[in-house]
């Protein structure tokens, strides 16, 4: 049996599977959307606490930063005993990787806030919790979704290895791709789940730049 790639065989594989393929790009921007949107809920939160307490912010960005070094596989190794499988570790794992630089970003974005500003709200009477929400946040917004833009790009290739514990999305091809490697499908299994990985990192990065523009007030956009 001949295996070597063809694009005439790779071109049937994709034309008999397209189903298949769209529902798997489907679960994976599912598990990616559903994690960013909790890191996205914890790391402001995290980074509206800790932006101007010097102790905190450098344990909350060390923490993140230590953890963001630790493999993804291992993680994963980790949580499934605790979790099962499938799309609990992974959630839990994007989460765990998405938050540094949502953190960073929030924490850099609220100090660059100008104290002038700050300060006028104060001697408008509003409070602490006021000036945060309505004048804090909407100016480092941009700096924040920078952030979530790059945790973005972290997530989808993490969730790519979560196939390792039947977490959802492409991830599933490239490992039966590469647990097959040498059979007839191997190549365009691994070779049409990394593709249709990298296609959807771009389009959700383009989705990402549109949403940070629609959501930044005209003033601060650049």
């Amino acid at each position: 049996m001949d295996t070597s790639f063809s694009w005439t065989r790779f071109v049937n594989f994709l034309a008999q599977r397209t189903n298949e393929i769209l529902q798997l790009a489907g679960e994976h921007l599912a598990v990616v959307l559903i994690s960013l949107a909790i890191a996205l809920v914890v790391g402001i939160g995290i980074g509206a606490l800790v932006w101007n307490r010097p102790i905190g912010r450098a344990t909350a960005l060390t923490a993140a930063g230590i953890a963001i070094t630790i493999p993804s596989l291992a993680v994963l190794a980790l949580l499934s005993p605790i979790l099962g499988l499938g799309w609990g570790p992974s959630i839990v794992a994007l989460v765990f990787y998405a938050l540094l630089p949502i953190i960073r970003n929030t924490v850099v974005g609220l100090r660059e806030v100008p104290a002038q500003i700050v300060e006028s709200a104060r001697g408008m009477g509003m409070g602490r919790t006021r000036i945060l929400v309505t004048t804090q946040l909407p100016i480092a917004w941009p700096v924040i979704m920078t952030g979530v833009r790059v945790s973005a790009q972290m997530t989808v290739g993490i969730a790519a290895i979560a196939a390792y514990v039947a977490g959802p999305g492409l991830g599933q091809y490239i490992f039966t791709g590469l647990s097959s490697m040498g059979s007839f499908n191997s190549v365009n299994y691994a070779l049409t789940g990394t593709v249709a990985t990298i296609i959807l990192a771009l389009l959700i990065d383009a989705a990402f730049i549109f949403v940070a523009r629609a959501t930044t007030s005209k003033g601060l956009r650049a």
